[in-house]
């Protein structure tokens, strides 16, 4: 095979170890190494001693960071491959083989490697997805919080919209300080809820422990705890993101697209979207397109590939929060699918929709110019009106159909 780059090296990365195997035209040469900063500096300066090009090495966990970290400092061309393009070999399972088969598909350019983004660019996702797992923790707590409610015989989460809400937050206080009359309890009401006044006597009559009071008074100071922190990150993450205010903005006009949701896709896909050849290379790098698999002449499950579980969950998200919304062609193309292939599938395709409106939005730097719940009959009336047609003479009716005059 033709040899694309003379001289490169391959890397197996693990927790404690480093193994690298260089290839040059004088020969091939393999060395351990520790993963300690220290370490990882020698090895910086022995591939750069043997006038190493390119570097490989697999995508394994979170191992690979602090050595592209390191190795990002040198004048390297780095690739971090996925490992499922590295397949196994029989008989070559050694770490010093390992790293010799990887240098040895980089020296014939048989490796592709994953798209890394810019120092900043890794630094906002790393905030932005802490943000989101501790959204999901406080999901959690408050989850727990009804559950002790309900041991406590108190239907609270029935009557209240938010337990955690202004007048919630009263009641629950209150039920901590000791108060148990339903009546004081249901005077905390404010708002609109105190229409319910009646409901929420009911529902506060109950019997609740010593237990449950120091429960409920440790999960509201960890949901305070988690708010603080959220509100902590997303001051740091709207700093980061002042270079993008514009192209947040642009994002946001898509329908379910809100501000947190558009701070997730943008430090996900990067600000910068020119790397993608196109919006369907973007769908697939996300894992948001049916997949490829065909054998036979026939077609198998399209079932989609793994991308980022963090863009994922956002644009679906987005989709579910776009499928209620009224005269939108997000909202439009979610019922029409969900009719015909259920409310996941329907939630995956609205996703698919976002991202690639998201795609061009960065592109181009245009904003979002919907195209109406009825872009789909206007599409194809003819067939629309068929459709129509048959289903009311199978009811055995005579029908008509002539134009308006205007």
């Amino acid at each position: 095979m033709q040899v694309v780059y003379e001289r490169c090296s391959g890397l197996d990365i693990h927790k404690k170890t480093v193994t690298a195997c260089v290839i040059t035209p004088e020969g091939k040469e393999t060395r351990t190494f520790g993963t300690m900063t220290g370490d990882l500096l020698m090895l910086g300066d022995w591939l750069e001693s043997r006038g190493v090009t390119h570097v490989a090495m697999e995508s394994t966990g979170v191992y690979w960071k602090p050595v592209y970290n390191v190795l990002e400092g040198y004048e390297f061309e780095l690739l971090v491959v996925n490992a499922q393009h590295i397949k196994a070999v029989p008989g070559r399972k050694t770490d010093v083989k390992d790293a010799e088969w990887i240098a040895e598909l980089l020296r014939h350019g048989l490796l592709r490697g994953s798209y890394i983004p810019s120092r900043p660019e890794r630094e906002l996702r790393e905030l932005v997805r802490y943000r989101k797992s501790l959204i999901r923790e406080r999901t959690t707590v408050v989850n727990r919080i009804q559950k002790v409610l309900e041991g406590a015989n108190i239907k609270l989460a029935s009557v209240a919209t938010d337990v955690l809400g202004k007048s919630g937050r009263a009641m629950l206080e209150a039920l901590i300080a000791g108060q148990t009359d339903p009546v004081a309890l249901a005077a905390l009401a404010k708002g609109r809820l105190q229409e319910k006044r009646d409901q929420l006597e009911q529902a506060l009559q109950g019997a609740i422990g010593s237990h449950q009071r120091m429960l409920l008074r440790l999960q509201l100071q960890h949901v305070d705890f988690l708010d603080r922190q959220i509100e902590e990150l997303s001051r740091e993450i709207d700093e980061r993101m002042l270079p993008f205010e514009e192209s947040l903005r642009r994002i946001e006009t898509i329908p379910g697209v809100g501000r947190r949701t558009a701070e997730m896709l943008l430090a996900e896909i990067g600000p910068n979207v020119s790397r993608f050849p196109s919006a369907a290379h973007l769908a697939s790098w996300a894992g948001m397109c049916p997949g490829n698999n065909e054998s036979a002449g026939k077609r198998r499950t399209g079932r989609t590939r793994k991308g980022s579980p963090w863009l994922r969950e956002a644009l679906v998200e987005a989709a579910r929060a776009a499928a209620p919304t009224r005269n939108t062609y997000l909202s439009a193309q979610y019922h029409r699918l969900a009719a015909r292939r259920g409310a996941n599938r329907a939630a995956v395709a609205i996703g698919h929709t976002i991202l690639v409106i998201v795609y061009h939005i960065l592109r181009n730097g245009t904003t979002y110019q919907d195209l109406g719940a009825n872009y789909f009959d206007e599409r194809d009336k003819a067939a629309v009106i068929r459709k129509a047609v048959r289903r009311i003479q199978s009811l055995g009716y005579k029908v008509t159909v002539e134009p308006n005059a205007a």
